[in-house]
């Protein structure tokens, strides 16, 4: 029973670890690794009209 309690305990972390930044709180993090994705591609993280400063579904890329 220990064992099953910690291997979901660690798979639950497994998940949240994983969440990307498709959605949920514009941390310094996920802020900092979208912007390098986007620089990759060529363009800059911008905040969308309107959008959220701590939602990060609400920056997009721009192209130069």
């Amino acid at each position: 029973m220990r064992v099953a309690l910690i291997v979901l305990g660690a798979l639950a972390l497994t998940a949240c670890a994983e969440a990307g930044p498709q959605g949920g709180v514009a941390d310094y993090d996920s802020l900092r690794l979208a912007a390098k994705q986007c620089e990759a591609q060529g363009g800059t993280l911008v905040l969308q009209k309107g959008g959220d400063p701590e939602n990060i579904s609400d920056y997009a890329c721009k192209r130069k």
